[in-house]
């Protein structure tokens, strides 16, 4: 993708580029309408394209079907050709892009592993795209602690809110690569609540899986358990996760009455086409969500670019003075 692109002036199709008032508009809304804090650095920046994304894929192709789905990569491109304070730096797209992605994977992620009553299951999520399961749980947001970031991420991905049941010092960590997982266990978990994600085209499915179908992560399973799924950010907590429960008693006895096999609370339908017809009244879009991202340290690259703010600040009064 390049500036040289043309945008069509025919009827509208699955093609067609958005249109430049469009573009404009997420510009002004997620670029220069921001804190000037969040316009000093390439790894701000992008989180902020990224939510744009998220944003154009999820509210204006909802209004618009005739509109193109772009991977973020190809988001990013756009937005960079089309923003007049990004222009400059279309000639580092590609390095920008994957410092972005290096960084990414640094910041810490937090969330919960959620237990019902006799602690025999445990409530994992899928994604939208994919067909890999987790505990629910994501990125930490700018200054945010880490059950603050787990209580949030936890009622967006499943509806529940657990700032009630959970405790600061029962959790796992682990560190995969360069990135912190903390997982909050909280337990006891009535297996009869209503789970329905607050945030659109996140989560496909949530289900009450039995741990004792699940596999702790070894050299023979790695992403596996006993029943197919696909558990890449499950099995490897699953060893702590069972020596605390053998070290606390559940609030209910196992039942021999209840099902052998994991029950699935909630699922969109046709999350592959994109329909979310099954999502609830009360969702949220995650771009509506605190735009700020955690400050981690930039990646190489970025401290060899800077972005010009005056011109960034120029932009943003002129948008207040017209």
């Amino acid at each position: 993708m390049s500036a040289g692109l043309n945008r069509s002036s025919s009827t509208p199709s699955k093609n067609a580029l958005p249109p430049q008032e469009l573009l404009d508009d997420l510009c002004s809304r997620f670029v220069l309408n921001v804190p000037k804090e969040d316009q000093q650095s390439f790894e701000r920046i992008l989180f902020l394209v990224e939510y744009a994304h998220w944003f154009y894929e999820d509210n204006a192709m909802e209004k618009n079907p005739s509109l193109k789905s772009f991977t973020l990569k190809e988001f990013t491109s756009l937005m960079f050709n089309s923003c007049d304070v990004l222009k400059p730096y279309v000639a580092h797209i590609d390095d920008i892009f994957k410092d972005f992605t290096s960084y990414k994977v640094r910041v810490p992620v937090t969330g919960a592993i959620i237990l019902d009553e006799s602690f025999e299951r445990c409530l994992l999520v899928k994604g939208w795209k994919g067909t890999s399961w987790s505990f629910p749980r994501g990125k930490k947001n700018k200054d945010e602690e880490d059950h603050t970031c787990a209580i949030r991420e936890v009622l967006e991905e499943t509806g529940f809110d657990v700032s009630e049941l959970l405790n600061k010092d029962d959790y796992i960590e682990m560190i995969f690569g360069q990135q912190r997982v903390r997982l909050y266990i909280v337990a006891g978990v009535k297996d009869d609540t209503a789970f329905a994600p607050l945030t659109k085209k996140e989560i496909s499915e949530i289900a009450w899986q039995r741990l004792d179908e699940l596999q702790p992560a070894n050299d023979d399973v790695i992403s596996r358990g006993i029943t197919g799924l696909k558990l890449y950010m499950v099995a490897p907590f699953l060893t702590s996760l069972k020596a605390w429960i053998s070290a606390n008693q559940p609030p209910v006895p196992p039942r021999s009455d209840r099902p052998l096999k994991g029950i699935s609370v909630w699922k969109a339908k046709n999350s592959s086409t994109g329909s979310s017809s099954a999502v609830t009244e009360n969702q949220v879009n995650k771009s509506t969500l605190d735009p700020r991202p955690p400050d981690t340290g930039p990646g190489r690259s970025f401290k060899n670019f800077r972005f010009d703010t005056a011109k960034i600040l120029h932009a943003v009064e002129a948008a207040f003075t017209t």
